[in-house]
């Protein structure tokens, strides 16, 4: 049966130390001379331990099982409060801490964007600092390094988990770069994390695209969500950068669409601040296909700044699910079968084997990050812009011929090549 405050100032002082149970294994110990001493008896590692709380009637009772809770969902979490306990008196300077020296490589940090810098941060308090943040930095050893990283791997998440071992990685070799440790023990991290199968996200087979553009073109649901649809088969950009977009992007004239690095955050509406992922200025050339969808677009929702606005608010962006929706009602399993980002690989496989467009184009279109950083530099100054004009165009025709009859990329290319029509012009 719970304690009540009643129950325990009517408590007397006996001969011996006695134990007022409470609920979640918490107790107090009565003493012979009248203290009275919280306590969370409970096992750790197949280890039964006693947690000290705090002294009645300095902590209350409702006190007490706030930090019993909280010392409870540390032991769910992995974490040993009394081994944290011991830790945080141990330390003889906070400012050697791992959480203080993060926040100093934080700081040092001066080319990431504003949203980046805020992610990274909410993602050390999250999944590192509970584990490891209090603890002196000079103190920590391989094992301890790894501790929140195979925590996040024990919750399958390991994207997250690769990102934890990077970052903490980085906190610590800034830590020896800045003489605070002689040791960098995250160098003996490498290998720590089990290597997870990448997955990829499903794309039709390109014998399968007429099919594709039939069922697009008898869709009977929203006007909006079927040209959205077409037009993220023709331009085959990102998710956020295709439903986050402002009308100011679109260049009817140049036939260009420049998606900024950064928008501006609509209010209630997670991630809306974001634009090319490779956080530059990203260029998409519109071919007069995508032109006349966007100026269908422009009919609904032009009186706006947002190009793909949702059902019910003009001033919210449409739903992330909602060409995978569309997908799902036109018969696909956007698992198995197709989903949005799907249609980038589509558009990458039918350029590449066309055999008419240079892998640099191609890559520069698909706003892939380049890991050479000779090569990222010369193919972000060349932009390839001219070829990448031709290459949506023909693209957008490839989709067109398609509808007529199911034809491969690279017989198409024999009928159309874009880049021999251009040389002799």
């Amino acid at each position: 049966m719970a304690l009540t405050d009643a129950k325990i100032r009517a408590a007397k002082p006996q001969e011996k130390p006695y134990k007022l149970a409470d609920s979640g294994n918490m107790f107090l110990l009565v003493h012979p001379n009248g203290s009275r001493y919280w306590r969370l008896r409970y096992r750790f590692q197949g280890k039964e331990k006693t947690l000290a709380l705090g002294i009645y009637p300095e902590l209350s009772l409702s006190d007490a099982r706030d930090k019993r809770d909280s010392a409870r969902k540390q032991i769910a979490e992995g974490i040993d409060p009394c081994e944290q306990k011991r830790i945080k008196k141990a330390l003889p300077d906070a400012s050697q801490s791992f959480e203080a020296i993060a926040g100093l490589w934080h700081k040092s940090n001066k080319t990431w964007s504003e949203s980046h810098r805020e992610k990274t941060w909410k993602s050390l308090q999250t999944h590192v600092f509970p584990y490891i943040g209090s603890r002196d930095i000079t103190s920590l050893k391989t094992p301890d390094l790894l501790i929140p990283v195979k925590a996040a791997e024990a919750k399958e998440i390991y994207e997250v988990a690769a990102r934890l071992q990077q970052r903490i990685s980085a906190i610590m070799r800034y830590a020896a770069q800045s003489g605070i440790i002689d040791y960098n023990p995250a160098t003996d991290m490498a290998g720590a994390l089990a290597t997870v199968k990448r997955q990829h996200r499903p794309a039709l087979p390109l014998s399968r695209i007429s099919e594709l553009l039939e069922r697009l073109d008898t869709y009977r649901g929203q006007i909006m969500t079927r040209l959205a649809t077409q037009l993220s088969l023709l331009i085959f950009i990102r998710s956020s950068e295709f439903r986050f977009a402002r009308w100011p992007e679109i260049n009817f004239e140049k036939a260009m669409w420049t998606i900024p690095p950064e928008r501006k955050p609509i209010e209630g509406v997670k991630f809306s601040h974001r634009g090319s992922k490779m956080r530059t200025e990203h260029l998409v050339p519109l071919s007069t296909q995508a032109l006349d969808i966007l100026r269908v677009i422009h009919t609904i929702s032009g009186e706006h700044e947002l190009i793909f606005t949702g059902d019910h608010n003009p001033w919210k962006p449409m739903s992330e699910n909602t060409v995978n929706n569309a997908l799902r009602l036109m018969g696909y399993d956007t698992k198995v079968d197709v989903c949005g980002h799907g249609f980038r690989a589509m558009a990458c496989s039918s350029l590449i084997e066309s055999g008419l467009w240079s892998r640099d184009a191609v890559e520069r279109q698909m706003s892939h990050q380049e890991r050479n950083g000779v090569r990222a530099a010369y193919i972000h100054k060349a932009e390839f812009l001219e070829e990448r004009r031709l290459m949506l165009q023909w693209w957008a025709d490839f989709l067109d011929a398609n509808r007529e009859q199911t034809i491969s990329p690279f017989d198409y290319a024999k009928v159309n090549n874009s880049m021999d029509i251009n040389r002799q012009n």
